[in-house]
């Protein structure tokens, strides 16, 4: 599967107006770890009301005890501080880094906009060393430009 041919798939998820906000998020996780074999785990951060800390929203993959991230922390942490991409190619090689589980290798987490402002992130992680490309990064932003649209 191509990430060109995801896009379709992510605007029709997208545009089904009759299912919740959180329906369409898990639809789009599982779409993307289903279709691209490096996504091991894949799933939203949202602000948490005024606080500086991120709150899990929709996810798929093994279970997290990250439910709350304060800014700052970790790689979601930075993204929700910096408004920038993160693209981590060896957690193993980050100091900053919250370990989820042992069989994560890297890491790639793009923030979400509306109205120009920072209000969460797709975060995935994959157990393979370095997978991620500028592919892999456009594709993301497009899922992230597409889901600001129903946030």
């Amino acid at each position: 599967m191509t990430f060109t041919s995801l896009k379709p798939q992510i605007e029709n998820i997208i545009s089904l107006t009759e299912k919740t906000v959180d329906t369409r998020l898990k639809h789009i996780c599982e779409l993307l770890e289903l279709e691209i074999p490096h996504y091991n785990w894949v799933g939203f951060y949202f602000k948490n009301g005024d606080k500086n800390e991120l709150k899990l929203g929709p996810y798929v993959g093994e279970p997290t005890d990250h439910t709350i991230i304060p800014f700052g922390k970790g790689i979601c942490g930075q993204v929700a501080v910096s408004n920038k991409n993160f693209v981590v190619p060896d957690v193993a090689a980050q100091d900053n880094y919250i370990a989820c589980s042992i069989t994560v290798k890297a890491e790639i987490v793009i923030p979400i906009f509306v109205n120009g402002e920072n209000i969460g992130q797709i975060d995935i992680d994959s157990n393979t060393p370095d997978p991620f490309t500028k592919d892999d990064e456009r594709f993301l932003e497009f899922v992230c430009e597409k889901v600001a649209t129903i946030l």
